[in-house]
């Protein structure tokens, strides 16, 4: 059985996704959702599916030693990232190398980066008049949304588009695609 933490900084909708596709797995199991606010909305998940909670210090996950021992007693073998803002310290790499996988809404190398998130990633690819934008699912390193990528999926945009409208396709391929994205990953004998 491997076991997974995800990390998630907001209401959770695709940390809820993962946590419906592994709920019966006899292969892989959500063993902590992690976050850095307390009033995060995938924390009712956490609860809705009987999850260990983890919430972070900034200071302490930062610059201290990353909370690996508390992800370590956990028996964590692979961190999801699911709508998490904080940069990953080395140490989690270090210790999860290749074991942390993170979903981005576009194509990346496009529209990715530092501060490169939600509403402010539908805004520049509308304001770039692209015809096609997607997710891509990539393994984590030390740059934002910088390691190499695992899959990615494409949605067109079209000329009626809102950052809304957008995100909502965007949402939707991110549901579809993340969780089995995971599994596969997880489980693939290369690992």
């Amino acid at each position: 059985m491997k076991h997974i933490a995800i990390f998630a900084s907001g209401t959770g909708s695709n940390a809820q996704k993962i946590l419906a596709h592994f709920q019966r797995s006899q292969e892989v199991q959500v063993g902590l959702i992690v976050s850095n606010k307390p009033q995060a909305g995938v924390l009712k998940f956490a609860n809705e599916y009987s999850v260990p909670i983890l919430l972070l210090e900034k200071e302490r996950f930062l610059k201290g030693d990353g909370y690996v021992p508390e992800l370590q007693a956990a028996g964590i073998d692979w961190i999801i990232l699911a709508g998490f803002l904080w940069k990953i310290p080395a140490t989690l790499i270090k210790h999860w190398e290749k074991r942390i996988i993170n979903i981005h809404p576009a194509l990346l190398p496009n529209y990715g980066g530092k501060g490169m998130y939600g509403q402010a990633v539908h805004l520049a690819v509308l304001a770039a008049s692209e015809k096609e934008t997607g997710i891509t699912i990539h393994y984590v390193d030390e740059h934002y949304d910088h390691g190499a990528t695992i899959f990615q999926a494409t949605c067109p945009v079209l000329s009626s588009d809102t950052p809304e409208s957008l995100a909502n396709r965007i949402h939707a391929l991110e549901h579809l695609h993340y969780p089995l994205v995971i599994e596969k990953e997880i489980l693939s004998p290369s690992v």
